[in-house]
């Protein structure tokens, strides 16, 4: 039995280790970046503040993020090894999105705070999330411009 036991662990400790070696984030510098996302980097951040750079593997793909700010806004954009953009999100206003989307994200707020509002571009596809503090815990709401639930 102590030897099932152990072998158990030992399988289970071993799926840990692959799943986490997997999956994993880094901090880059624009240096250790790839050249085209280096590029890419530069392009998108023209007349904005770097604030970080990091790697992500998740399942196999490796992306990078820049996060910035422009005009005292945040801006992250992830970028594929190439450099295309796979995904953007930019700080915005509950007053600068689609009056459906507004009132969708206003009523998931309920009894808590709006922290942030964000137009997100993911491919061809947009929306916007609400980030809503109630307490100590943190909820995104995620919405089309029809106010209709993303996932």
């Amino acid at each position: 039995m102590r030897i099932l036991l152990a072998a158990v662990f030992a399988s289970s400790m071993l799926v840990a280790v692959a799943v986490s070696a997997q999956d994993s984030e880094t901090k880059e510098t624009l240096q250790t970046l790839p050249p085209a996302v280096q590029q890419a980097v530069k392009a998108q951040g023209q007349g904005a503040t770097l604030r970080g750079l990091a790697k992500e593997v998740k399942d196999g793909v490796t992306l990078y993020e820049a996060e910035m700010t422009v005009d005292g806004r945040t801006r992250d954009i992830i970028f594929d090894a190439e450099g295309k953009i796979v995904i953007l999100e930019e700080q915005t206003t509950l007053s600068e999105i689609p009056a459906a989307a507004r009132a969708a994200i206003q009523k998931a707020v309920g009894t808590g705070k709006l922290v942030l509002v964000e137009k997100v571009t993911k491919g061809d596809k947009t929306f916007y999330e609400g980030h809503i503090t109630s307490g100590d815990q943190t909820t995104e709401v995620k919405v089309d411009a029809d106010g209709k639930p993303v996932e």
